[in-house]
């Protein structure tokens, strides 16, 4: 038999000419659910012509042509693939058939249609393969373009409900699983910078996964498909169908815009969404915060009805059932347990939220859920409920239980979701998905506060030996009620942007406690721990160890109880911005200052400099490791050194520096790189030079590692230790073993000034460029001559760019200055450093500070001018 061809040139016109319809019509209305079906229709029209021209002439065939998948039910994205599904009666049938369909397909590719086929006789569509589960899958959205309808029908009604049926657990549970797997893909939340629209929890394929398992269950109970697909699924309230078409309008805003199927939405894709305001009733420019605001509720809406209906599903063993419980009362409501669900009876009625509240009591104890009737019902009472706030005494008993539940971060969010939360706490709906648009805080404020408060419950279950430590401090705190009320409220102010947000969630906080009837003790506590929270973050991007440090902190503190509360805020805060950002040396210093800050406030560590504070035992066990002979020059080398130094270090590592610094008249550069945790560590021992700090700082940035902590130590006798920690991002490391030995030869003859840094830059100047900058971070300066008695602070906030540390430091000695220590931190793409600088061995003054502020901020300031070129 000869080839088939099909001549599809008007076809091409006529797809293009459409297609470019459905994008203006789409650019002007925003609706992209619209968008999607006027696609669909106009291939419908395109492939059911293909049809008709491949079978005109041949002897009628008993075939018929599906369309699966998106295309199936109606959901075709501007660049979306085309499943197709070619069923025949028999294998001659298919046989017979199988030029003319090669030529559909063909015909497809010409036009620009991105073909996906799969050919089925009737016998193999019905038989169930589990290593293909995917393809029945498949076949739950599926609709008929042409062909044989007779056969169609056969399929429809007969072939596979009976395929379905038979199969009905384990396509419930690979579905489910399947779910899981990709919910897992994606850290199993819908927090993301940047998310994929498609497969990102709360994506279109939750949306989906709701309508296949609404579709299956109803298949279960009437042993039919329902007559209209859209009727199996829909929301109480609408939300699902909203969260779809903003979700329906932003993929089709991203096919246009990258002009291929293309679902990541990146950070220049949400400037752009959000200056059209795509998805949104309203048309004009909108802030991408809030645009991104929207899109989380959204995706809240779509995540949580899929994650109910996959907890309905039913256990895959089948034995299950002999052991069921009977559904349970629970006292004084009118709700049920079943097996750790919570259900609603039959016409139950609330007058008021007492039920409500003991119901997410036991969720917050004991993590039970809520079934997806009991939530739409619950959520369908809050205009009544809402007419008899409780206050006093009686909402604070409510509360204080939830709080204190070790399953509390669930319960919250739960009554977040259902509404219930802003309906007892108004001064929380500010926070509702509010978005910190920068690429540190992954979270948005309301999931950052559940998220901490989780993070408190989980020190009963410590995984890490910080957590055992702090964990420690959990059952001294007296009032854990009230800390966990100011977490709750910690961050309530950032709604409204002006201002530091800490006395804003104060002043909102006054509001709801004044309701709450607590006593003036009671308040003040809650008060004082929630406008100090930064306090302590604040104070370890200093040095810890620094006397002046601890001393102006305690004072701010007050009490050895706000300490704790405060140590134990810190880390649950800081631990919920991102899943990095709490690393282990981070915690380590969050514990070392509370330590310090703790002896200090119990005068068990008097203030006298470094010689009097150094631990003789210390000092003991770093003599043991070394001969005799060698007892003067180790007094000389640690002769000097900060207190930062010696206890930061373990006595072996001091032990080995000592060792490098020994060798140095053999070689004047000691170097010393290991791998510690996802980082890399190099030390640095050397005598002083100025631009010493900088040089090393440009080798590393030359070979594109990127500093996330340095610190800079020198002794009386002038030797110098500088460590970096650094990540390589490239793995040049990691992936060729020999290149270490050509770095560290590269830092070598930096240090020694056999080599030029500027030419190791040069080589790699092509790669250092800025111009994918998410956020814009304003360099700010700030200088502090008052919290340490020998040096001034300076405090860089800056754009986190290559090079930034050592264009810092060549400004430092340009101006005579000399590091003591640095403290090197990066959130997201800001820099937030720390120097310890003395000119001439004194303080800066006024004017040095001024000076100095105009040339560092003009030198970073020169870093972004390629960005802005």
């Amino acid at each position: 038999m000869n080839p088939v061809v099909l001549a599809v040139d008007d076809l091409r016109e006529q797809y293009t000419r459409e297609m470019a319809l459905v994008r203006q019509t789409c650019e002007r209305t925003g609706d992209g659910t619209a968008a999607i079906r006027r696609r669909s229709a106009v291939v419908d029209r395109v492939i059911v012509e293909m049809w008709r021209r491949a079978f005109t002439g041949l002897p009628p065939q008993n075939a018929a042509l599906l369309a699966m998948g998106g295309y199936g039910r109606k959901d075709l994205f501007p660049f979306s693939d085309i499943d197709l599904l070619f069923v025949f009666a028999d294998e001659r049938t298919e046989e017979r058939a199988g030029e003319a369909v090669r030529a559909v397909i063909q015909a497809m590719w010409d036009v620009g249609l991105r073909a996906s086929p799969t050919s089925r006789t009737l016998k193999e569509a019905g038989r169930f393969d589990p290593d293909n589960i995917e393809f029945t899958l498949a076949t739950l959205d599926r609709r008929f373009l042409a062909g044989q309808f007779p056969l169609y029908q056969q399929l429809h009604q007969t072939v596979l409900p009976g395929l379905v049926l038979s199969e009905w657990n384990t396509l419930t549970q690979k579905l489910g699983e399947l779910a899981r797997v990709r919910h897992a893909k994606y850290g199993n939340t819908i927090f993301h910078l940047e998310p994929n629209l498609k497969e990102c929890p709360g994506g279109l394929r939750d949306f989906h996964l709701a309508v296949w398992f609404a579709l299956l269950f109803q298949l279960k109970e009437t042993r039919e498909w329902p007559r209209q697909r859209t009727s199996v699924f829909q929301s109480a309230r609408g939300d699902a169908e909203a969260a779809f078409d903003f979700l329906a309008a932003a993929r089709c805003f991203l096919h246009f815009r990258h002009g291929r199927d293309d679902n990541i939405l990146d950070w220049q894709s949400q400037d752009e969404a959000a200056s059209q305001s795509i998805g949104l009733e309203t048309r004009g420019t909108t802030d991408p915060s809030y645009w991104m605001r929207t899109y989380f509720r959204h995706a809240r809406v779509i995540y949580r009805r899929a994650a109910l209906l996959m907890e309905n599903l039913p256990a895959p063993v089948s034995f299950y059932r002999q052991f069921r419980r009977r559904r349970t009362p629970i006292a004084g409501t009118e709700f049920l347990l079943d097996q750790g669900r919570i259900d609603i009876q039959p016409g139950a009625e609330f007058n008021d939220t007492s039920a409500i509240l003991r119901v997410f009591s036991l969720i917050a104890t004991h993590g039970y859920l809520l079934s997806q009737a009991a939530e739409d019902r619950i959520t369908d009472a809050l205009p009544v409920l809402a007419i008899h706030i409780p206050e006093g005494p009686y909402l604070w008993n409510a509360l204080r239980e939830v709080l204190l539940g070790p399953q509390a971060a669930h319960a919250l969010r739960t009554m977040h979701a259902l509404g219930v939360l802003e309906m007892l706490i108004p001064e929380f709906h500010g926070i509702d998905a509010l978005v910190i648009r920068d690429s540190y805080h992954r979270y948005t404020v309301d999931e950052h506060t559940f998220l901490a408060i989780d993070n408190v419950h989980a020190l009963r279950r410590p995984a890490h030996d910080y957590e055992k430590r702090l964990a420690q401090l959990l059952p001294e705190i007296d009032r854990l009620d009230l800390f966990l009320l100011a977490l709750l409220l910690h961050d309530t102010g950032k709604a409204r942007r002006t201002g530091a947000h800490a006395m804003q969630s104060v002043e909102l906080a006054d509001s709801f406690l004044a309701r709450l009837d607590l006593d003036a003790e009671e308040r003040d506590s809650v008060l004082k721990l929630i406008r100090l929270h930064l306090e302590m973050s604040a104070a370890v991007r200093r040095d810890i160890f620094d006397i002046e440090n601890i001393r102006a902190f305690a004072e701010r503190i007050g009490s050895p109880q706000m300490l704790k509360m405060l140590t134990v805020m810190t880390f649950a805060d800081i631990k919920a911005v991102n899943p990095d950002a709490l690393t282990p040396w981070k915690a380590e210093n969050l514990w070392q200052f509370y330590m310090s800050t703790a002896n200090f406030m119990d005068r068990s560590v008097d203030e006298v400099r470094y010689h009097a504070a150094i631990d003789p035992t210390l000092l003991n066990r770093i003599r043991s490791m070394v001969p005799a002979s060698q007892y003067d020059e180790l007094k000389q080398f640690l002769e000097g050194l900060p207190q930062r130094y010696l206890q930061t270090r373990l006595p072996e590592q001091i032990r080995s520096h000592f060792q490098m610094a020994l060798d140095l008249d053999k070689d004047t550069v000691q170097l010393d790189l290991r791998p510690s945790r996802q980082l890399f560590d190099l030390t640095v021992i050397t005598r002083d030079r100025s631009r010493l700090f900088a040089d090393v700082a440009g080798v590393l940035a030359s070979w594109g590692m990127n500093i996330v902590r340095a610190g800079a130590y020198s002794n009386d006798a002038g030797i110098i230790v500088d460590s970096f920690q650094f990540t390589d991002g490239f793995r040049t490391i990691e992936l060729n073993p020999s290149e270490k030995d050509r770095f560290l030869q590269n830092v070598h003859d930096v240090v020694a000034q056999k080599v030029s840094v500027e030419q190791l830059l040069l080589s790699r100047r092509h790669l250092n460029h800025t111009g994918n900058i998410r956020v814009e971070v304003p360099t700010r300066l700030d200088f502090d001559s008052d919290s340490s008695t020998h040096a001034t602070l300076l405090q860089v906030i800056a754009q986190d760019l290559p090079g930034l540390l050592r264009q810092i430091a060549l400004t430092f000695a340009s101006h005579q200055c000399n590091i003591k220590i640095a403290l090197i931190d990066t959130e997201g793409e800001t820099a937030i450093d720390v120097f310890y600088l003395t000119c001439h061995d004194k303080k800066l003054n006024a004017e040095e500070q001024r000076l100095l502020a105009e040339d560092l901020t003009a030198a970073l300031e020169s870093m972004r001018a390629p960005a802005t070129a």
